[in-house]
């Protein structure tokens, strides 16, 4: 019997990954290039749409550790990830149009996955169907979800890019956080006295904004606030966020600026540049207007701009059981954004347990789930037992069970002590999953 996969994104390859390695034979199914929704850009598979960032990689992180899990685990997008990495400091980001083409021929070469690009309107296949459409889902696929259980929504944003050549390196530097100036260093840093600060914020919090045509009171994921709103809730407040200076000192003077935006690139040849936590709905006008105002960027020429686009997402722990199946309808199993995860990472993080899930149910193996006190287990009790009011998330220390905190203990120490547990918990469940395959 063969599994249906609908959507090539982040979980949707990783859940079609999963299962082919699980010997199962895979249908994926992805609208692009027949269809693309607003944000996407490119007909590749596993596009990224916002950041070319999978954020920290540290394991005092929680999404540090979830990387590494996936990584012990198997998972080929963390796989690709890690092939196609561009220089990011203490995060993992990727080439992006790279990072897609590297999935997708691992896809198309996989003999048992086959692929058709068509739309899909309803959940009728033969055999057990996982839904990875995304956040964007809409349409007669979105109703036949929502026949099945509400279907919520936010407001998410991207950020601009900016061609490289544009910026104005008597301005601008290269420097990572902590870590110094040098031609090796990760970011270039567009750096704000006081004066050059606050009238950046007042022309943010004055701008022109694009409508919100659809979906008027759905809320922004806080997670992922455009940067306009985030001025526009005190003047400080970019200073203390994405604008905040700690550990940058601008060479020109010798001291930390007053506030700094930070440029991480885009392809490992560095020729684009991403405004980072520069999410924004100004109109095209107003963002060439008002960030032609950062130090560095006065002459910028914009590769992409930003924009605002809806996310959907189910209310996964009434909708969905533990194992992500519509509780109506067991034989559709949801992965990724949909499901009310929040992140590249965590989508793939999503794919990878309903591609596992799925594979077990196909063999007759009951399968326990992973331990909560591992960051996959994190995702899974996120969307299974999460407390009301169900919102998109991150993954975070809270979703995962740590050991009690010893007195005095520092918390970064504690979260050593709790990732290495975590890590020594997912090697002695993985060795269980391969015992009851």
């Amino acid at each position: 019997m063969k599994a249906t996969v609908i959507g090539a994104g982040l979980a949707g390859c990783e859940a079609a990954w999963q299962l082919a390695r699980a010997e199962v034979e895979v249908r994926l199914v992805e609208m692009k290039p027949d269809v693309r929704s607003a944000a996407h850009c490119s007909d590749g598979m596993a596009e990224l749409v916002c950041s070319n960032s999978l954020r920290g990689a540290g394991l005092s992180g929680a999404v540090g550790l979830l990387k590494e899990e996936l990584r012990r685990a198997g998972s080929l997008l963390l796989a690709c990830a890690d092939a196609t990495s561009v220089p990011a400091g203490r995060a993992l980001a990727v080439d992006r149009d790279r990072f897609s083409s590297v999935v997708e021929a691992k896809i198309r070469g996989n003999p048992r996955i086959e692929v058709i690009r068509k739309v899909v309107a309803d959940l009728d296949f033969d055999g057990p169907v996982v839904v990875a459409t995304g956040p964007l889902t809409e349409g007669a696929l979105l109703q036949a979800l929502v026949q099945s259980g509400a279907a919520l929504s936010y407001h998410d944003a991207i950020a601009p890019l900016v061609d490289a050549s544009s910026v104005d390196m008597g301005r601008a530097f290269r420097a990572d956080r902590y870590e110094g100036v040098g031609e090796e260093a990760a970011y270039l840093n567009c750096p704000f006295d006081e004066a050059e600060y606050l009238a950046f914020v007042r022309a943010l919090v004055e701008a022109e904004k694009t409508p919100m045509k659809d979906f008027e009171s759905a809320p922004f994921f806080e997670g992922c606030l455009p940067v306009e709103v985030m001025a526009s809730r005190g003047e400080m407040t970019l200073a203390h966020g994405p604008m905040k200076p700690v550990g940058i000192v601008d060479p020109s003077t010798g001291r930390r600026p007053f506030a700094v935006v930070q440029l991480r690139p885009e392809n490992l040849a560095r020729t684009a540049y991403n405004l980072v936590g520069f999410q924004t709905r100004l109109t095209r006008g107003e963002q060439r207007r008002v960030f032609r105002m950062i130090p560095g960027l006065e002459g910028a020429s914009f590769e992409r701009y930003g924009q605002v686009h809806r996310n959907t997402f189910v209310d996964a722990p009434v909708v969905l059981d533990e194992r992500l199946a519509l509780r109506s309808r067991p034989g559709v199993t949801l992965a990724g954004q949909i499901t009310g995860v929040e992140g590249y990472v965590e989508s793939i993080a999503s794919g990878f347990l309903a591609g596992l899930y799925v594979s077990w149910a196909l063999s007759g193996v009951q399968g326990s789930l992973p331990p909560e006190t591992t960051a996959l287990g994190g995702i899974a009790r996120h969307t299974s037992r999460s407390p009301g009011g169900y919102q998109p998330s991150n993954v975070v220390w809270s979703m995962i069970e740590t050991p009690p905190r010893q007195r005095r203990e520092k918390k970064h120490v504690h979260r050593a002590r709790s990732a290495d547990g975590a890590l020594a918990d997912l090697e002695a469940w993985l060795e269980r999953c391969r015992r009851e395959r």
